[in-house]
């Protein structure tokens, strides 16, 4: 935390010779910042990339998914629409790339978002078979006989009530346990992971817990899109056993902004932050109670060799010199 200011510092000195450098090149951005952890730090590392190694002015929105993808199909901006859950956007943004107004630029986080149901490594290296749904169910009690599932309200509780019923959970001796918050789900896991005692139950990444902990995700079968599709219904009366996909996150521009600024296009277009990194980094930054800026500035600092591959020569001088400062 000690070196932290003093890059940030450094950045700050530097950006007036990387906008020198690269003047006339990018002019105004304007990106969100969309309300939640992980979109915060993706936005403050895309900002001072394009500020330090491209010279662009800057500009962050605060905004949530529905009402971005609103502004730019009203108003055509902001110029970035950064982790953009495409699962959140209805048809609004499908049809906004059909009418020439959006461009999608890549996905921002490889595989996506990652949901599943998961038990301890250390518990799945000691009972291997466990690594199965199929073993979780033919031995609940190495298990810790118990499925914590999500609360009410949230989408992953459709889905995971839906797939208990298909599985037979609670034929098959494992009884489904509904958390009443995501904070009591989150402290089920880090109680029996302390004690290192069984845990089963859902979670999704990139997240604090699946960054601080080390989960392994069951296997629940193959992706069966049309069975998911129908677990996601909390009426169906035929609910089905298929893993969860991953859901797709991208970053998107609008077409203008492709066209005005090619090379940061190009820069956003290799902007992919593996989904396990960013849980790391999101680890770090609760356990130093960090700022997204400074979050950003650790991911950056430790994984060199992940985003310099992002950038332009230029761009790539700029930065790497600035933080072997």
């Amino acid at each position: 935390m000690k070196k932290l200011p003093l890059i940030l510092a450094a950045g700050a000195f530097a950006a007036p010779m990387a906008a020198q450098a690269q003047s006339g090149d990018c002019g105004e951005v304007s990106i969100t910042e969309m309300n939640w952890a992980s979109a915060q730090v993706v936005t403050s590392v895309a900002s001072f990339i394009m500020e330090q190694g491209y010279g662009c002015d800057v500009s962050v929105v605060s905004s949530d998914t529905i009402p971005a993808v609103t502004s730019v199909a009203e108003n055509g901006e902001p110029d970035i629409v950064t982790e953009l859950w495409l699962n959140s956007t209805g048809d609004t943004y499908t049809e906004l790339k059909e009418a020439g107004k959006v461009v999608e630029a890549a996905p921002v986080l490889d595989p996506g978002g990652v949901e599943g149901w998961w038990i301890p490594t250390y518990l799945a290296e000691e009972h291997p078979e466990l690594t199965t749904i199929e073993g979780i169910l033919e031995n609940p009690e190495l298990a810790g006989g118990r499925f914590y599932n999500c609360p009410e309200g949230w989408g992953c509780r459709v889905v995971s009530d839906n797939l208990a019923e298909a599985l037979d959970l609670e034929g098959n001796g494992v009884e489904v346990f509904n958390s009443g918050s995501g904070q009591v789900l989150a402290t089920s896991m880090a109680d029996a992971v302390l004690e290192e005692e069984p845990w089963f139950g859902y979670y999704w990444g990139p997240t604090v817990p699946l960054g601080k902990y080390d989960m392994t995700k069951v296997d629940l079968g193959e992706v069966n899109p049309e069975i998911h599709s129908n677990n996601q219904n909390a009426d169906t009366d035929n609910p089905g056993v298929s893993d969860f996909p991953a859901a797709p996150i991208v970053t998107a521009t609008t077409s203008t902004f492709q066209e005005s600024n090619p090379e940061v296009f190009e820069l956003l277009q290799n902007m992919t932050f593996k989904t396990s990194d960013m849980s790391s980094v999101l680890a770090w930054k609760d356990e130093n109670n960090a700022s997204a800026d400074e979050a950003a500035v650790y991911y950056l600092t430790n994984f060199q060799d992940e985003w310099t591959g992002w950038l332009s020569d230029e761009a790539r001088s700029n930065l790497t010199a600035m933080l072997d400062q």
